[in-house]
């Protein structure tokens, strides 16, 4: 088993997700016991939210590529940055280290590459919405990505920092994100990311108008792939 290396704390309440997540798939393979060999930096999010709104993204790579070099140095074999919009710095982040760093917008592409997806709404913070950095590292993938209006950005937006990264989960706020799917479902939409690793808290991708894909959920698989990479090759083998 391959260690594993997050970078939480954007907010604590999904890296909470992703422990768990990670641990569960892991028991559920192997089973008994057993859990994940795992490392988390859980960083300061309000540093981090500071940095978001003076648009200091330069800053913001520096610190992120500070932890995932400190990940590194404690034994991390893989880093994987615990939410989609500090993706925008990936990049930075990746050159700071030799180990792979697991891209969440690179694996849910993936996914919706293989249920046949090619034009999904992005539900997400207003910087991955209207940043190009994700569609464009979609649309390397053949994937159209749709965002909401600019009215739908904003409420969106507003449910995930004020009430999602703060551990509120409210109905109305459920029936408002539902509401904008099926907007974009009547615009051609096929199928909805969940974009934003906190979302998970309040929508099921699997009760929607349109197919969901759960970023939190896929990133934490290409977790567990990677660190059972050699015991799923010596199962294969014995079979």
């Amino acid at each position: 088993m391959r260690t594993i290396g997050l970078i939480g704390g954007m907010s604590f309440e999904s890296s909470a997700v992703y422990y768990r997540m990670i641990n569960e798939m892991v028991r559920g393979r192997l089973g008994g016991l057993a859990s994940a060999e795992v490392l988390m930096y859980s960083v300061n999010f309000e540093e981090i939210v500071s940095m978001q709104k003076a648009g200091r993204w330069d800053a913001a790579a520096a610190r992120l590529g500070d932890v995932a070099h400190r990940l590194q140095a404690a034994g991390a074999e893989c880093v994987l940055i615990c939410t989609n919009t500090m993706h925008l710095i990936a990049p930075e982040v990746a050159a700071r280290i030799s180990v792979p760093l697991l891209n969440i917008i690179d694996e849910t592409a993936i996914a919706l590459k293989a249920a046949g997806r090619v034009k999904p709404l992005l539900l997400a913070t207003r910087y991955t919405m209207e940043h190009g950095f994700y569609a464009d590292r979609m649309a390397r993938n053949g994937i159209s990505v749709m965002v909401p209006n600019a009215d739908d950005r904003t409420v969106t937006h507003d449910i995930i920092f004020s009430e999602l990264c703060a551990g509120i989960v409210r109905h109305e706020s459920r029936e408002a994100l539902i509401e904008i799917i099926e907007r974009a479902k009547a615009a051609g939409a096929d199928s909805v990311i969940l974009g934003c690793t906190e979302i998970c808290l309040i929508l099921d991708p699997n009760g929607l108008a349109l197919p969901g894909f759960d970023s939190t959920t896929i990133h934490a698989q290409a977790a567990v792939d990677f660190t059972l990479g050699a015991e799923k090759a010596s199962d294969s083998r014995a079979a």
